[in-house]
């Protein structure tokens, strides 16, 4: 073959081979049976979800860096605004208060105490470890926030918890937080404090942050600082800190008032040894030394507290309520009287039986706190039992029982039966054991006759005493069982006294107060409390039944001893077995409510509310009104017209007496004498119609009998009118 016949052919075969290969690239036609012949076609799209989840990653990606650029420059920002660590080191926290009584002399001036600074070097080794034990285990890795805490928290405000938010703070967010910021617990707070502590993290060393937070923590008791706490706790400088003393100290930052060893030993020593389990679990000591006697810590006896402080402790915190955010120095002007107080002390020291605690608040006729004790020694136990502890109040809480039936149509005179009674299988009991039959209402509730208090509560209903109660300021739960009515409901001793205090102030309730104005340091007024109107809470015709019962059972029932030479209204309580004596009671104005009794609720000997409460109150009294003026009770009942009942006799009164009108308004005579001065006729008819005389008097006439006379006016005692 030619060469020329050799190209055509290798041509061909050239061209043969790229028609094959478009061939193979051309789409392949659909097939149209259901054979076994795979189709030569490109494969199918991902799915949607695939390409979204593709998009999310990408753009969650994005979003993620630009929030950690976001992030960064803000640290950066915040970290070169922040001072230096000299500025920090002389800022001092907290806030001088100086608190006057009501005649403006000073009662107690409360502010920081700081001790010596502490260098990190100077800091025992065993405080720096129990802290960081406690409050922030991954203190030395983390970068001012900890990402495990804060994803757990994020986790349980997910599921609802909102109280982790408050525990997720490391070391160095809350040294930001008392330098910077304030204690709210909102999301944009924690944000601004996470940022501030990176932004510490960023500018300052481990060690320097260590430092200035050791320095400046709040420990409770005004004491800023390991070293002002150590002095404070423990009379030694923070230098020769133990194992035992440093994990008492590193517990208090969790809660400083619970946790203080002058406050409850046994709360902290029980911190104390939590946080020496988290030091053993995280190696900072050994098993041995986790096993240190915390109760063998020697405290310091602070003899300089006396009882004026249940009062400050109480009243201060409601400045956060009151006043705009403020650090400048402020007097704080109350309503305690100094004279007042010592009384009530020296009544609480002397009537209080050896192992029991008391406490006692007495109101002006305002609300305003006059004297206030929580426990027979501050320095000792600073709890307050007048406004903290719940206890039963026994028969002092038959006031609102009384009320009740007295508001339902009750009177003082009214008779009622002392009989055994069950009321939903409960079978109330008197002290004595014994029942006396019928007795009247004043004598059931001056001897505190149980039986009679039950029936009265269950007649008048369970719910409706609970009502009347909250009528009078008693915020505590009360349960609505029969027994109730005895009072089994744990209530405080300041709303007790609240209660009777608003039955002094003539049925209009009242709300207890402690401060009346607060100046700044210039002496601007910061804050100036408005007088409050209220309404009475019940009836007057209620209030003088219920203060005649309460004067009874003073002058002859289970309150004789809280006389005081002038008319005092006051109930007993004591509960069973002896745990509980109460005298709540009043006079010239003054309302005042003692308890006695022991924390641990165990049985005190001989405790009843008409003995040592009683007495104690007795003793207060006389001092707390001697320089005011004599005031007797009004008791004169003055019934409302649903309560008085119609005299039928004599409403028809005598034949003889009876008159008539006639249709033009003009008397007609009775008798026999005719209008004309001649002999009535006996068969005559009535000068007054008898539909007259019906439409006149808004009723039927009796049948076969003349029209009633109606007699003069004239007044009629009101029933169950009370002795003078």
């Amino acid at each position: 073959m030619s060469r020329r016949g050799d190209e055509l052919q290798n041509k061909g075969a050239r061209g043969k081979r790229r028609a094959a290969a478009e061939r193979s690239d051309a789409p392949a036609p659909r097939s149209s049976g259901s054979g076994s012949g795979a189709s030569s076609g490109r494969g199918a799209p991902p799915p949607r979800w695939r390409v979204w989840l593709k998009r999310l990653v990408i753009w969650g990606g994005a979003l993620a860096v630009l929030g950690l650029v976001f992030l960064g420059f803000a640290v950066g920002f915040a970290a070169s605004s922040l001072p230096d660590y000299a500025t920090l080191q002389a800022t001092q926290p907290g806030q001088t208060i100086l608190v006057r009584a009501r005649d403006g002399r000073e009662l107690v001036e409360i502010g920081p105490s700081f001790g010596e600074w502490m260098t990190y070097e100077n800091i025992p080794e065993t405080m720096t470890n129990a802290m960081i034990a406690v409050e922030d285990k991954r203190f030395r890795s983390h970068i001012g926030v900890d990402p495990v805490r804060l994803t757990g928290a994020l986790v349980e405000g997910i599921t609802g918890s909102r109280e982790r938010l408050g525990g997720t703070s490391t070391i160095t967010q809350q040294l930001a937080r008392n330098l910077f910021l304030n204690n709210n617990r909102s999301l944009d707070r924690k944000a601004r404090e996470a940022v501030l502590a990176m932004a510490l993290e960023w500018k300052f060393s481990k060690e320097q942050i260590l430092e200035l937070y050791l320095n400046k923590v709040y420990f409770g008791g005004g004491a800023y600082g390991i070293d002002s706490a150590s002095r404070k706790f423990f009379s030694h400088p923070a230098t020769e800190l133990n194992v035992g003393e440093a994990a008492i100290i590193a517990g208090l930052v969790k809660a400083p008032s619970q946790y203080s060893p002058t406050a409850d030993v046994q709360a902290a020593i029980g911190r104390a040894k939590v946080v020496l389990g988290l030091m053993r679990e995280q190696g900072y000591i050994t098993s041995d030394q986790a096993q240190v006697d915390v109760s063998a810590v020697q405290l310091k006896q602070d003899a300089g507290q006396n009882s004026v402080r249940y009062f400050t402790d109480w009243v201060l915190p409601q400045l956060d309520i009151i006043l705009p955010e403020t650090y400048e120095p402020i007097e704080v002007w109350t309503t305690l009287d100094i004279g007042m107080q010592r009384a009530a002390t020296a009544a609480i020291e002397a009537n209080t039986p050896k192992g029991a605690q008391g406490a006692l608040v007495s109101l002006d006729r305002d609300g305003a706190i006059l004297a206030m004790v929580g426990g027979t020694d501050y320095v000792a136990s600073n709890y307050n039992r007048a406004t903290a502890a719940l206890r039963q109040p026994g028969s002092a809480w038959k006031l609102f029982v009384y009320l009740a039936a007295l508001e339902a149509g009750y009177t003082p005179e009214d008779k009622v039966v002392d009989t055994p009674v069950t009321i939903d299988g409960w079978s109330p009991r008197n002290s004595n054991g014994r029942n006396v039959g019928e007795t009247d209402l004043r004598t059931a509730f001056a001897y505190s006759i149980n039986t009679v208090a039950a029936q009265l509560g269950n007649e008048v209903g369970f719910g409706t005493v609970a009502s009347m109660a909250r009528r009078f300021g008693v915020n505590s739960k009360i349960d609505t069982f029969p027994s109730m009515v005895l009072g089994s409901s744990e209530m405080r001793v300041i709303e007790m006294t609240q209660a009777f205090a608003g039955i002094a102030a003539k049925g209009v309730p009242v709300e207890p107060y402690g401060i009346t104005k607060v100046t700044g340091a210039s002496g601007e007024v910061l804050y100036k409390r408005e007088a409050q109107k209220s309404s009475p809470a019940v009836p007057d015709h209620v209030v003088a039944g219920i203060t005649d019962l309460l004067q009874a059972a003073v002058q002859t029932g289970t309150g004789r001893a809280a006389q005081i030479g002038r008319p005092v209204a006051g109930k007993t309580g004591t509960t069973s077995s002896n745990k509980d004596g109460w005298f709540i009671g009043f006079s010239s104005g003054v309302t005042t409510g003692v308890w006695i009794g022991r924390d641990d609720a165990k049985a005190v000997g001989g405790l009843q509310g008409g003995r040592a409460p009683a007495q104690a109150f007795a003793a207060y009294m006389r001092a707390a009104v001697k320089n005011r003026p004599v005031e007797e009770f009004d008791v004169t009942l003055e019934l409302p017209e649903w309560q008085l009942e119609p005299d039928q006799e004599a409403l028809f009164g005598e034949p003889e007496d009876y008159y008539y009108i006639d249709e033009q308004g003009n008397m007609v005579q009775p008798g026999t004498q005719a209008p004309d001065g001649g002999e009535r006729d006996p068969d005559a008819a009535p000068a007054a119609s008898r539909d007259f005389l019906e439409e006149a008097t808004g009723g039927s006439l009796p049948q076969n009998q003349r029209p009633p006379r109606r007699p003069a006016q004239q007044s009629q005692p009101a029933p169950g009118s009370p002795d003078q």
